[in-house]
């Protein structure tokens, strides 16, 4: 054990958990669902937890859950294919104004975000008259999206075409960063917005109501599962695949809007975009194969790190991101965390954070400095340095960005 890097926590009636946390505080709550979690017959050889690791609903956020002919859809949880994308660019730190607010408004303007009207017509979050860019993605994506519909037509109220292309509130955001070298990067962070969120939670309930016989066994009936075989497990994979899809075009289209809105911005000379892309979910469910036998790996608050694999594991609103390369570790299933974690739930992070402390904690940063986003300041996060340190065996460092923008929803 001394020459591990992660900590092996042993269960009496379950499989082991292996934590990435050494140098990082694992919460109690955190630890606890991760053993619920170890306890079910369907968890494959152990359970990984991730340095960023936190209490979620259902299941932990950061953790790594391989399983044999079945899917635990809470342990997905309800943004379903959240990622990040980034994007290098040929501007550099030099090529930037000295005031950075045009640019953050171009962004604001440019990309519905944030969240009103309860998520209604009126929404600021969503488009109003879509952009054609919008619709024709819309039309790939449609097809799927009647198909589950047609079986579940319950799916088919709410929000679809109109958060195509937007970001959303809470942690999701879009910055403009600078590298070690002072290249200028764009990064993002969302996932399949109100659609995905109808998903996911429809299924989570389904899962509860096909396992009612046994529900009274698990450890937390929120990890009821879909087992292989069955019908709604079919549904389930049919539909989850397709709002990854939805997730993955949401960014590459939210990418393509913040080119265009910081070309035509006034702010900057012309530049192209392009030359080093990456795009990864972190909530998601995939097949793959371990220690030869294929599972199916459900990474909620992780991201794939198999070998020469790029990702993104972003900070906080001041701290630094990185762009790394997968170290292809096998004992993590492939993985890595998806950021700093929080450290504080959002109403402690409202309580204990001050406006003076945020403003502080952002300087150099253009982004918002008012009391609505003192849960998403740098303090309600774990260090990102200490979180990069537990999982060096995990990922290797390519790119060190800070961001100079940030806009929040």
């Amino acid at each position: 054990m001394a020459n591990t890097t992660y900590n092996l926590i042993e269960t009496n009636n379950g499989v082991p958990v292996k934590a990435w946390t050494k140098g990082v505080k694992l919460e109690d709550d955190a630890k606890k669902q991760l053993l619920n979690v170890s306890q079910l017959p369907i968890v494959y050889k152990w359970v990984a937890a991730m340095p960023d690791v936190h209490w979620g609903i259902g299941a932990t956020v950061g953790s790594v859950i391989p399983t044999k002919g079945a899917i635990i859809p809470a342990a997905v949880g309800v943004d379903i294919g959240c990622g990040v994308a980034a994007m290098q660019t040929s501007l550099t730190a030099n090529d930037l104004p000295d005031n950075l607010r045009k640019i953050r408004k171009a962004i604001e303007q440019a990309i519905p975000h944030g969240r009103t009207d309860h998520g209604g017509r009126r929404d600021k979050g969503g488009w109003g008259d879509i952009p054609k860019r919008q619709q024709g993605v819309w039309r790939q994506l449609e097809i799927g999206y009647k198909e589950i519909c047609e079986k579940f037509p319950k799916l088919d109220r709410g929000n679809t075409i109109n958060h195509l292309g937007t970001l959303g509130s809470g942690n999701h955001f879009i910055e403009l960063c600078l590298d070690e070298s002072d290249n200028v990067w764009f990064m993002l962070h969302s996932g399949s917005r109100g659609v995905g969120n109808r998903i996911g939670t429809f299924f989570i309930e389904m899962a509860k109501s096909d396992m009612r016989r046994h529900i009274a066994n698990l450890p937390d009936k929120d990890l009821a599962y879909f087992e292989e075989g069955t019908e709604h497990f079919d549904d389930y994979v049919h539909a989850v695949s397709w709002a990854q899809d939805f997730a993955m075009y949401n960014r590459k289209l939210m990418m393509e809007q913040m080119i265009d809105a910081i070309a035509d911005s006034g702010e900057v000379k012309p530049f192209k975009a392009e030359l080093q892309v990456v795009n990864c979910h972190h909530n998601y469910v995939a097949r793959e194969t371990h220690y030869g036998e294929e599972v199916l790996v459900t990474r909620k608050g992780a991201v794939r790190a198999a070998l020469g694999d790029y990702g993104i594991i972003p900070g906080s609103m001041g701290a630094r991101s990185y762009i790394v390369r997968g170290l292809g570790n096998e004992e993590s299933f492939t993985s890595c965390s998806h950021g700093a974690g929080r450290a504080m739930s959002r109403n402690e992070a409202r309580r204990r954070i001050s406006l003076d402390d945020h403003i502080k904690d952002t300087a150099g940063v253009e982004c918002r400095k008012d009391e609505d986003v003192i849960d998403e300041s740098p303090r309600s996060y774990k260090d990102i340095e200490a979180v990069m340190n537990a999982q060096r065996d995990l990922v290797e460092v390519v790119h060190t960005l800070k961001q100079v923008v940030c806009v929040k929803g």
